[in-house]
């Protein structure tokens, strides 16, 4: 039985690594920050939209199969990034 405990902890903690890995690259296509390969930050508006969508329907396959706390991170993730990214596209207008 500890080897399904384990197993479901470790699917738990690999999902919330799925979900900080997006949220960074988001964050660094949004020149937020810096990308960690050309260390310099760069504004990829298309690319940000895709991940961001990616976690869409992320949160759309998943609805009812997260436990409270994955779902309250990946909505509130989803929603820091959708305000990143209209204020981001804003600035991009303005330049």
């Amino acid at each position: 039985m500890e080897d399904d405990a384990e197993k479901k902890q470790y699917k738990k903690e690999l999902f919330i690594k799925l979900l900080l890995m997006l949220r960074a690259g988001a964050l660094s296509q949004l020149g937020i920050i810096e990308n960690p390969v050309t260390k310099k930050k760069e504004v990829k508006l298309d690319l940000a939209r895709e991940t961001i969508d990616m976690l869409d329907l992320l949160a759309e396959k998943t609805s009812g199969n997260l436990t409270d706390a994955e779902d309250e991170m990946l909505k509130n993730l989803i929603t820091e990034l959708h305000l990143a990214y209209v204020k981001a596209e804003n600035e991009s207008k303005n330049e």
